[in-house]
């Protein structure tokens, strides 16, 4: 009983929020927002942020997503994204929001884009045509959406103990658009790129531990990836200052395993550096270190090449 109790678990994915997901999605962004806002990341990230859009509209409806979702779901066909919310949403106004009604749902619109507030506990934002595409699948209740039922069953596998995670139909330009720029880390999107049906889980509970994997066309492409990553994380290693020995441990948090056309990337990055972390991917952090008695002396590998041919 035990066992099954932890299965079942394993496979959580809100069963009303799933029921929402268009049929022509082709990736699924997951986050549970309870585990996530309890982790250090989050709050530090949130603490740091002015989001002065995000406060306006928490102050002219009274609904305020860092507080009030318990889970998110977004579904995107590659160009339009809808986000599916649980929680607890109660609007105290509309601010300057239109009503207008779609279906029998009450939709309040800012020119292009809507929100609706299905009841108490469920919410749907995006782009009209992916709101609609949204209220459409829920009355039908899920039925009839294959592709979005392959997704969701991928969903499924994934561990509840990773707070976001994603899984991709097909490439995932969608998911590697959205990743910040690179300075001086691995470049996540060029990696992204060159994979399909991608699955990622991430836990912040501790630093970040994340697993992402995914499939290349050809064996050699699989094979040129993994030496891009390889290369690109014996370059950090190498600009890696000498009286900043602890970094090393960064990079040695990252590896990559390939077999056959598939590709497998994991990240074990402990809090202590995950500050070091995220400036990976601050700008111009990709500018070559200055001469200095405290520079690491040049080793014997050299991933240049490797990183300009691929």
């Amino acid at each position: 009983m035990l066992l099954a109790c932890g299965v079942l678990r394993a496979e959580r994915v809100d069963n009303v929020l799933a029921q929402m997901v268009p049929n022509a999605t082709t990736t699924l962004v997951g986050m549970r927002m309870e585990q996530l806002k309890a982790t250090p990341l989050f709050q530090k990230m949130i603490a740091q942020q002015k989001l002065p859009q995000l406060d306006q509209f928490a102050k002219d409806t009274g609904f305020d997503p860092r507080r009030d979702v318990r889970d998110l779901l977004l579904a995107s066909t590659g160009g339009d994204s809808v986000l599916l919310a649980r929680g607890n949403f109660h609007l105290t106004s509309k601010g300057k929001f239109k009503k207008s009604n779609y279906h029998g749902f009450e939709i309040w619109t800012d020119e292009k884009a809507g929100f609706c507030i299905l009841d108490s506990t469920l919410a749907a934002a995006g782009p009209l045509p992916m709101l609609q595409a949204a209220l459409d699948q829920y009355k039908l209740r899920g039925r009839n959406n294959a592709n979005a039922a392959a997704l969701l069953t991928r969903a499924k596998a994934i561990p509840e103990n990773y707070q976001i995670w994603v899984v991709t139909s097909g490439n995932s330009n969608y998911v590697a658009e959205k990743m910040p720029k690179p300075g001086n880390g691995v470049d996540v999107q060029r990696i992204l790129q060159s994979l399909g049906d991608v699955r990622i889980e991430a836990d912040f509970r501790s630093g970040l531990n994340a697993n992402a994997e995914g499939w290349c066309t050809t064996v050699q492409d699989a094979k040129n990836l993994g030496d891009v990553v390889r290369g690109a994380v014996g370059l950090g290693r190498l600009r890696t200052p000498e009286n900043q020995p602890d970094l090393l441990r960064l990079w040695d948090g990252i590896k990559v395993e390939q077999s056959d056309r598939k590709v497998t990337i994991t990240a074990s990055i402990g809090q202590e550096l995950i500050d070091e972390f995220l400036k990976l991917f601050e700008p111009g952090n990709g500018r070559k270190p200055e001469k200095s008695a405290d520079a690491r002396p040049a080793r014997a590998i050299n991933p240049a090449p490797v990183l300009m041919d691929h």
